[in-house]
């Protein structure tokens, strides 16, 4: 079975959704999570999945986790060898987001609120997958540098998903897969 739908099948999306739109979980559409954020279009979500795919063990970082559902699938992917640190820039949500996620029980992940001005979480770089969640209007060479060597980053920018391999030392190696419409990412 493909791992990142046995893992979208593991963690249920109603439990990082609102009261409200619990009942539309099943929807393939963006769901409002508050603070003009959405929780992402679950066939997105697989979309981006499968384009970082994670390896069991992987140190990894959920840029703009949000209600913490792409934080969970993620660690469900790493499993409790591998570590996962979602960030979010709006503390209300990283503060609930935390909470969905600590329902899940997997411990080798978590939920930071953002430091001001920084981008990602350079402390606990270099990460061997970068999964960015809001769309930047440039490849953001911030997450770049916090990549490992080897290390893959997807996100949307300027409307197309981009897949960022850092291979050595010259400049990564960017494919686009598709177009996409995200909330910014700030």
């Amino acid at each position: 079975m493909d791992l990142v739908v046995h893992a979208m099948q593991a963690i249920d999306r109603r439990g990082f959704l609102t009261g409200p739109t619990q009942a539309s979980a099943e929807r393939d559409q963006p769901l409002p999570i508050g603070h003009g954020q959405t929780n992402s279009q679950p066939t997105t979500v697989r979309n981006m999945l499968r384009l970082l795919e994670v390896r069991e063990g992987d140190h990894i970082l959920d840029v703009g986790a949000g209600s913490g559902w792409t934080t969970a699938l993620l660690a469900y992917l790493t499993g409790p060898s591998g570590s996962v640190v979602g960030v979010e820039l709006l503390a209300d949500l990283a503060t609930w987001g935390a909470a969905n996620l600590d329902r899940t029980g997997q411990q080798w992940a978590r939920i930071e609120v953002a430091q001001p001005g920084v981008l990602g979480w350079p402390d606990q770089a270099p990460y061997d997958r970068i999964l960015v969640s809001a769309e930047a209007p440039e490849l953001p060479t911030a997450l770049v540098e916090q990549l490992a060597l080897g290390g893959l980053l997807v996100a949307p920018v300027a409307g197309r998903m981009l897949r960022v391999c850092r291979a050595g030392d010259g400049p990564p190696t960017v494919t686009t897969h598709g177009h996409y419409r995200f909330v910014p990412l700030r």
